[in-house]
């Protein structure tokens, strides 16, 4: 048998075959990269993902690859606890991080969900004796493949590799609590170079390209946040600022090094994937989007099935200069959840813009702040973007920053206020009362945009628009359609209808409210939460310039039930509120908006939020 008989997965349905030997060298080369690249030492970095896998040697493990074990091969082998036997091969001073990348690369060393890490298994079996089982007769193939892979090897006995296995389990055992970036970068090559598979290679080179962000550096005294003075030595930004007002250049221009750029919602973050990539194109940036839906989106936009394949598994891993994505792609780094650790390498010391970060539930707004509290801590410059933040969850977010001697607060004056006044508000009883409303913007050629909170309104609404206006071009568009779908009227939104000169109309829930760049005539709409209703009006006359500077569009706003059910998602009591503190008939002044936000949300309370099983916790990592 030779090394080029040592697999290192199962042979693949089309019967592509991985070798043991190529996948470790992928892996390193791998981990060397991302070393170099996040400040740690290359050479550790090498040698922990060559002996990574090197447990899989063992004839137990070939054959359930090959799928030849017998009933009493059926006994639990973990091949990463085979590999610690050859940790010897390491220099003393590397050891101990190159456990860190082996023993949990796969499972927890303790408390494993089904009890078989590394110390579990210790503990309730004869692991090391299980483990090493016809050691005698494989060790020298796993040293020759390590061999020819560039390790200075010798021959490994049994007693020796007992005593590496004894090594490996005192450091375990003595482990303090905290996170491991070794396990970190391991994991992350790993993923990478089994995604890549032939090409990693070539997918390495696009690794850790810092983003070129001088096309950001564009002003135009229309847009004050443009010439602002960004340049400040305080590593965090928290910048208030209604829409249009320049906010996301600004966010970009405050960043350093690689960016991760959060926004709340699906469309949101499509669009702004959509706009920076076409901001940097010329450059070497890699912009990469993260979400459920993101590998329909890719294969939706372009380019050759090779461009395709390579943008979808770049997305999902290290190294982007830009990663476009949810706070929820980054919930993992608050609860320890498998692959945090890859999380955490990747997001240390780069820029992370928080857009919008008010937009969000009690429930995700404190997972949210939780996770302000861990990028801080790992050395990120967070940068928070908004709109319509209540003074309460201002301060929350200053404080876990380290106050106004970490933050740069940038937020423009009231003069400048004033010029962003563009909506007269309307209060109305109902859909049916708003009739006449709709049909005298459909003969004034007026763009209607009619947005409802919850997706049976909108199909009940849209099925009713058009009945009654058939000869008009129309939409409707919300969370409920599949993701394919989504993304095609996502599209279609922007590309056709945000682009008419003519009458339309589109009937939408939430879907609009965050960084969608359209821009409609008049609006209609169910009431909803201040602050969301504020990034809904954001939707209606959005186009600014000399010509729009001053000028005025009408929303109409819909009173809200009492019905806690037909509320949802939100509260009766706030829906009232945010009412009660609406203009009727009136201007809506943006130097009031923070007023009424207040009076909507005097305190933020989290109370429904059980953190317990977090891993950060009153400023301390618990795992």
């Amino acid at each position: 048998m030779t090394h080029g008989d040592i697999l290192a997965k199962s042979i693949s349905d089309s019967g592509f075959v991985i070798t043991l030997y190529q996948h470790l060298k992928d892996v390193a080369d791998a981990a060397c990269a991302i070393a170099k690249n996040i400040g740690m030492d290359a050479n550790t970095a090498r040698m922990g993902a060559l002996l990574h896998d090197i447990g899989k040697t063992s004839p137990v493990f070939q054959k359930r690859l090959k799928q030849e074990s017998g009933i009493a091969d059926k006994k639990i082998f973990r091949h990463e606890i085979a590999s610690l036997f050859f940790i010897s091969l390491a220099e003393d001073k590397e050891k101990d991080a190159v456990i860190e990348m082996i023993a949990a690369h796969h499972k927890s060393v303790r408390n494993d969900a089904n009890l078989s890490g590394f110390l579990d298994l210790d503990e309730e079996i004869h692991s090391f004796k299980r483990h090493s089982h016809d050691f005698e007769k494989w060790n020298g193939m796993a040293t020759e493949i390590l061999s020819e892979l560039g390790v200075k090897t010798h021959k490994i006995t049994l007693d020796e590799a007992k005593e590496n296995y004894d090594y490996a389990l005192n450091v375990c055992k003595r482990a303090g609590t905290g996170y491991s970036m070794w396990k970190g970068l391991l994991m992350a090559a790993d993923h990478f170079a089994s995604a890549m598979g032939t090409y990693s290679k070539d997918g390495i080179k696009k690794l850790f390209i810092r983003p070129d962000l001088s096309f950001y550096d564009r002003k135009n005294s229309i847009y004050p946040l443009s010439v602002a003075d960004s340049e400040d030595p305080r590593p965090h930004t928290i910048v208030t600022a209604p829409t249009g007002a320049g906010k996301t250049d600004f966010l970009l221009r405050r960043c350093k090094g690689r960016v991760f750029y959060t926004l709340p919602f699906q469309a949101s973050i499509n669009a702004m994937y959509d706009r920076i990539k076409k901001d940097l194109q010329g450059t070497q940036s890699q912009v990469h989007l993260l979400h459920a839906a993101s590998r329909i989106k890719i294969e939706n936009d372009g380019g050759t099935a090779r461009q395709k394949m390579e943008e979808s598994i770049l997305q999902r891993h290290i190294g982007s200069s830009v990663k476009v994505l949810t706070p929820h792609q980054m919930a993992s780094i608050v609860f320890g959840i498998k692959g945090y650790e890859a999380m955490i390498a990747d997001l240390k010391n780069c820029d992370v813009i928080l857009d919008e970060a008010h937009t969000y539930s009690d429930a995700m707004q404190a997972v949210v702040l939780r996770i302000v509290e861990i990028l801080a801590d790992i050395g990120c410059r967070v940068h928070v973007g908004t709109a319509t933040m209540p003074t309460a969850l201002y301060k929350e977010i200053l404080k876990l920053l380290g106050g106004p001697d970490k933050v740069y607060e940038a937020r423009l004056s009231n003069d400048e206020l004033k010029t962003f006044n563009r909506h007269i508000v309307h209060k109305a009883d109902d859909f049916k009362s708003c009739g006449s409303i709709i049909s005298d913007a459909v003969r004034q050629n007026k763009k209607v945009l009619i947005v409802c909170n919850q997706v049976k309104h909108a199909q009940e609404l849209y099925l009713k628009i058009k009945n009654e206006y058939p000869g008009i071009e129309k939409m409707l568009i919300h969370s409920r359609f599949k993701r394919k779908d989504r993304n095609m009227l996502e599209m279609r939104l922007k590309e056709h209808f945000n682009k008419m000169q003519k009458v339309c109309i589109v009937v939408s829930t939430q879907v609009v409210e965050v960084s969608l760049d359209i821009s409609f005539d008049i609006m209609i709409t169910e009431c909803a939460p201040i602050d969301a209703l504020i990034q809904r009006f954001g939707r209606i006359n959005r186009v600014r310039n000399e010509n729009t500077i001053g000028k005025l569009k009408d929303i109409y706003v819909i009173r809200p039930c009492e019905d806690k059910k037909e509320a949802l998602p939100y509260s009766p009591d706030v829906l009232r509120s945010s009412f009660d503190v609406l203009p009727d008939g009136e201007i809506f002044q943006e130097t009031s908006v923070q007023k009424m936000l207040d009076k909507v949300y005097p305190a933020i309370d989290f109370k429904n939020i059980d953190f317990s099983g977090a891993v950060f916790i009153d400023s301390k990592w618990t795992i």
